[in-house]
C-alpha cells in the first residue's frame, strides 16, 4: 500500500510511578465539529511547530468492498492520488512534496485513510487538493489499467515472491473467520482486480466516498477556529451521498481449533502464525487483551520470548499483530496473532504447547505488578510517542472519530490502560486465548513436505 520514540519523553515515563502517570498524564488537545453535509473534523491545535498533520478517514474498508471484487478498496486507495479534472495526474503529490511535505494511504478492513504532513502554510492547499477528490476523480481506462497492474505487481512483490508471503495477516483471516466480509483477501487476487470496471469505481466513490462519510483530522499550528472554517470553505459545498448499509459482519468466538499446514518456496525455515479472535471493541475486555497482548509478545522481556525463544530454544524470533491495524482500531471481528519462526529440528506441536504453557501461567497466577508496571509503562510511552507526531496525531484522532464516534478516546485509552489489573489479564487469559479460540497455520519450506502428503490450504 502507498505509502522518535522522543528520549526525554521515554526516559520520563519510564521513571514515572504508577501515581504520578495517572495525575500528570497529557491531555491531547481535541475540538470536533460536524458541517451540515456531515463531514466530521477534528482538530488538535499545538504550535510547538510551525507545520500540520492531516488525514481524511473514510468509513470504507475491506469488509465493504464488493463480492468478487476482492482488493478493491485496496485499488481505489490507489485510484484516489490518480488525478481530478481539475488538478491532473502527479498534481496532488507535487503540491505536497514540493513543499517538503509528505503524504500517503493505506486501507484496513474498516477505513482507509489519506495522510499528509507539510508546513503550515500549505494546509488551504491540502485541504483545496482534499476536497477536489472527495468531489469526483479523473476516471478513465487508461488510469484504471495502470493502476490494476499497479496493485498486482505489490502483491507480487510483498505476497507471491516473499518468503511466508503475509501469511501471518492474509491467510490465517481466511481460516479464523467464517464470515465472506472478514475472511476474504483483501489485498485481492488477480481475477477480480481485473474484474473492476469503470463503473465500478465510479460507484464505489460515489457511495462510498462523500463528506458524510469521511473524517477531518487536523493536528498541528492552527486554531481548531480556523480549521473549521477553512473546512467549511473548501469541503462545506460538498453535497451528502447517501451511503449503503453495512452487512452484519458480527462474530462470536471460535468453539474449535483450526489447523493448517501451507508449503512454501522461498522459506528458509518453517514458521507458525497463531491466532485468536480479540474482544468486540468498546467491550471490558479490549483494554486486557491489549495489555496481555503485550506482557505474552511484546518484544524481548515478554513472556513468549523469553519462555519460547531464549528459555526453551524452540523459536527464533516472536511477533504479534492485531490484525491490519492496533488493539484500538477496528470495528469489526479482529485477531490478536503470534508469528514465530520456529527451529527445523523441533516442530509446530511443540511450539504450541510452549505457548499454551505460558499463557496458562498467567490464567492461573497472574502477573507481578512490578511485570504489570513495566508493561503499561512501555505502552503509555509508545501511545504519547506517536501523538508528538502531528501526521500520526491527526490520524489517530480521525480514526478514533470514524470507528468509535469519539475522538476523545485518544485521552481515555491511556485511563483503561492504567486501570487493568492482573485479575483482568487472567480473565482475558482464559476467556479469549483458548485453544478453541485459535486457528493455526504452520507455514513449512517446500523442502520439508517433499515426500509427504499434499499441504492443507494454498500457498501465498
Amino acid at each position: 500500500m502507498r505509502r522518535q520514540i522522543l528520549a526525554a519523553l521515554v526516559g520520563g515515563l519510564l521513571s514515572l510511578s504508577a501515581h504520578a502517570a495517572q495525575t500528570d498524564r497529557w491531555q491531547v488537545p481535541v475540538a470536533v465539529k460536524k458541517l451540515d453535509n456531515g463531514l466530521t473534523v477534528v482538530v488538535s491545535e499545538d504550535r510547538s511547530s510551525p507545520t500540520v498533520g492531516v488525514s481524511v478517514v473514510y468509513g470504507v474498508g475491506m469488509r465493504l468492498e464488493p463480492r468478487n471484487r476482492t482488493g478493491f478498496a485496496h485499488l481505489f486507495e490507489h485510484l484516489m492520488f490518480e488525478g481530478t479534472p481539475n488538478a491532473k495526474e502527479g498534481v496532488f503529490d507535487q503540491v505536497i512534496t514540493g513543499g517538503g511535505g509528505r503524504n500517503n494511504g493505506s486501507t484496513r478492513p474498516d477505513f482507509t485513510n489519506y495522510i499528509e504532513v507539510a508546513p503550515s502554510t500549505a494546509l488551504e492547499p491540502i485541504l483545496w487538493l482534499e476536497a477536489d477528490r472527495m468531489k469526483t476523480l479523473d476516471f478513465n481506462p487508461t488510469t484504471l489499467k495502470n493502476q490494476q497492474d499497479v496493485v498486482k505487481e505489490e502483491i507480487r512483490v510483498n505476497v507471491k515472491n516473499q518468503p511466508y508471503g503475509g501469511f501471518m495477516w492474509i491467510d490465517i483471516g481466511q481460516h479464523a473467520f467464517q464470515k465472506w466480509e472478514n475472511n476474504h483477501d483483501g489485498y485481492g487476487s488477480f481475477k477480480d482486480l481485473e474484474g473492476a470496471s469503470l463503473k465500478d469505481v465510479a460507484a464505489f466513490h460515489r457511495d462510498y466516498y462523500g463528506p458524510n462519510n469521511a473524517v477531518l483530522g487536523i493536528a498541528g499550528d492552527i486554531a481548531p477556529a480556523e480549521a473549521f472554517k477553512l473546512a467549511e470553505k473548501y469541503f462545506g459545498g460538498i453535497e451528502a451521498r447517501p451511503t449503503p448499509k453495512a452487512p452484519d459482519f458480527s462474530e462470536g468466538l471460535n468453539t474449535k481449533e483450526k489447523r493448517v499446514t501451507q508449503s512454501d518456496a522461498l522459506a528458509q525455515v518453517p514458521a507458525i502464525a497463531a491466532a485468536w479472535k480479540m474482544p468486540e471493541r468498546g467491550s471490558k475486555d479490549q483494554a486486557p487483551m491489549a495489555v496481555l497482548g503485550k506482557v505474552l509478545a511484546g518484544g524481548d522481556a515478554s513472556r513468549f520470548y523469553q519462555g519460547v525463544v531464549k528459555g526453551r530454544e524452540l523459536a527464533l524470533n516472536v511477533e504479534s499483530l492485531y490484525g491490519l491495524t492496533s488493539p484500538w482500531e477496528y470495528d469489526g471481528p479482529t485477531l490478536f496473532t503470534v508469528f514465530t519462526l520456529y527451529k527445523p529440528t523441533t516442530d509446530a506441536d511443540a511450539v504450541l504447547a510452549a505457548f499454551d504453557e505460558e499463557i496458562a501461567k498467567i490464567a492461573r497466577e497472574g502477573v507481578t505488578d512490578a511485570e504489570l508496571e513495566r508493561v503499561k509503562t512501555r505502552m503509555l510511552a509508545d501511545w504519547y510517542n506517536n501523538l508528538e507526531s502531528f501526521i500520526n496525531r491527526a490520524d489517530t484522532l480521525a480514526k478514533l472519530e470514524t470507528l468509535w464516534g469519539d475522538a476523545n478516546v485518544v485521552n481515555k485509552i491511556p485511563t483503561w490502560i492504567e486501570g487493568v489489573t492482573s485479575a483482568d489479564l487472567q480473565r482475558v487469559a482464559k476467556t479469549y486465548l483458548t485453544r478453541e479460540n485459535r486457528t493455526v497455520i504452520d507455514r513449512k519450506p517446500e523442502a520439508m513436505l517433499q515426500g509427504a502428503a499434499p499441504a492443507a490450504g494454498a500457498s501465498k
